[in-house]
């Protein structure tokens, strides 16, 4: 166990204000309260969390191991919810006349601009984090990767093409996404449609390079 998931005695524990019992929920969304886009879920203690909370310290071990095991719920949370949200930007544009690709990308910064929490702490804690942190959010950018592949192969068959290593233009384009999003977190808003413009670029130069790739594959040395 860390230091900062040690509980030290505090006249306030026994706070009769305090609630008798709370939830993994009710911890998960006193931790989100406490950070936000300059400050990550590594940095936190238990103690914090507990008080933001309502609840004596040793109350916070009913529900989690320690903080690292609340930061990984948060990452996996986090990755879920976001998910679900750029997966209903690609239902909007199918039944629209914008592209998917704007569409995503447009949903993925109005997110961040949101105040989301859950968008701090993927595009945090894989950079600032522990090693198991980074592992979590390796995995929650993985199922993106996924989840991206079966899109990318679907789109190119509406066009009557096919893709050269699809996941693996599915990787670039879900880690170039989330690169930029870490960095636009310390720009000013005004540089967004700036941004915007460059990942569509970008992501539409992975696209068509991996569909030249499909036509005319490289010849190996």
């Amino acid at each position: 166990m860390s230091t900062r998931d040690q509980p030290t005695a505090a006249p306030d524990d026994l706070h009769p204000a305090r609630k008798a019992s709370i939830s993994r929920d009710d911890l998960l969304a006193a931790a989100l309260a406490l950070i936000g886009p300059h400050r990550s879920v590594s940095t936190l203690s238990l103690r914090e969390v507990a008080r933001e909370a309502g609840i004596a310290p040793n109350s916070f071990y009913r529900q989690f191991r320690d903080m690292d095991e609340l930061t990984v719920a948060l990452i996996d949370l986090s990755g879920r919810s976001l998910r679900t949200i750029i997966g209903q930007a690609r239902l909007r544009a199918a039944d629209s006349n914008r592209g998917v690709i704007r569409l995503s990308v447009e949903t993925f910064m109005e997110q961040l601009r949101a105040d989301d929490r859950l968008m701090h702490v993927l595009l945090r804690e894989g950079t600032a984090g522990s090693d198991a942190f980074k592992e979590a959010v390796d995995r929650e950018l993985v199922y993106f990767e996924d989840e991206l592949k079966v899109d990318l192969v679907r789109l190119a068959a509406l066009d009557g093409a096919t893709l050269y290593e699809p996941a693996l233009a599915a990787k670039a384009i879900t880690r170039l996404i989330f690169a930029m999003g870490g960095m636009a977190m310390d720009l000013p808003e005004e540089k967004d449609p700036e941004l915007i413009e460059q990942m569509s670029q970008m992501i539409r130069m992975i696209i068509t390079g991996s569909r030249a790739l499909a036509r005319h594959p490289q010849r190996t040395e």
